[in-house]
């Protein structure tokens, strides 16, 4: 069980630290209205992922857990899609946010492969 937990704890702390580090990083996007709404729903979406998966922390059910597994992994698509257009924003930037975007990926793999391990194990 030591492993499992050590798992779930890790994955919280990336995707915390994805957050946070997303952060950091809008805060240095241009002074302009494109930017300040690529900046809002990305906020949303990636701070989103790590909520969730803290969240299917007090599931009631697997199938609770799982729902809120799944909110993260679609978060977590879509985080990918406004870190992209984010890359267009500032040249400078770009390096910083493909990081952010390969971190993203991870996780949204992660979480993949454990909804996919889960609803497999469910069906058993």
């Amino acid at each position: 069980m030591k492993n499992n937990k050590d798992f779930k704890e890790k994955l919280i702390k990336r995707a915390y630290l994805l957050s946070c580090n997303t952060i950091k990083i809008v805060d240095k996007f241009p002074q302009k209205r494109s930017a300040w709404v690529i900046a809002d729903q990305l906020l949303r979406a990636i701070t989103s992922i790590a909520a969730n998966i803290i969240e299917s922390q007090a599931a009631s059910s697997k199938k609770d857990f799982i729902r809120f597994l799944t909110y993260a992994l679609k978060s977590g698509n879509e985080s990918k899609f406004w870190l992209a257009l984010a890359k267009k924003l500032d040249s400078k930037l770009s390096s910083e946010i493909e990081n952010l975007l390969k971190e993203t990926d991870e996780i949204v793999k992660i979480l993949g492969s454990s909804i996919y391990t889960l609803k497999k194990k469910s069906q058993l």
